[in-house]
């Protein structure tokens, strides 16, 4: 990567790994996908029961956002051999890695929406 000339010391490289990071974690669902089955480690989760409890997600977009997931080791899919078939998601170890972000973004959310409800009042 090109680097600027009035770029302070490893401002590139940083932009580099958010953007990187952006691609992966990016979007309107992923974060809560990945939220959703780390929270519920121990449950099975099959696709029909995520689509149910994540309010809002099509199929057509939950199938989308499971195979990026999926692609980049943060989730794991298991098709099971029952009529009619079954698919369970488990998170990686990989996947897990992603477990303090995403609190800190579920501490910052909750702050943010009393600071936004008391400026109201």
């Amino acid at each position: 990567m090109k680097t600027l000339k009035n770029d302070p010391p490893g401002c590139s490289q940083s932009l580099l790994a958010m953007r990187d990071t952006l691609e992966v974690l990016g979007g309107k669902w992923k974060l809560l996908i990945l939220h959703y089955l780390i929270t519920r480690d121990h449950q099975v989760n099959t696709f029909k029961k995520m689509q149910r409890e994540i309010s809002g997600i099509s199929a057509k977009m939950l199938t989308k956002e499971l195979k990026d997931l999926e692609e980049n080791h943060l989730v794991h899919r298991e098709q099971q051999n029952t009529k009619p078939i079954t698919v369970r998601y488990t998170i990686t170890d990989y996947g897990r890695s992603s477990e303090q972000l995403i609190q800190q973004l579920v501490d910052w959310g909750k702050i943010h929406r009393a600071k936004l409800l008391s400026v109201d009042e």
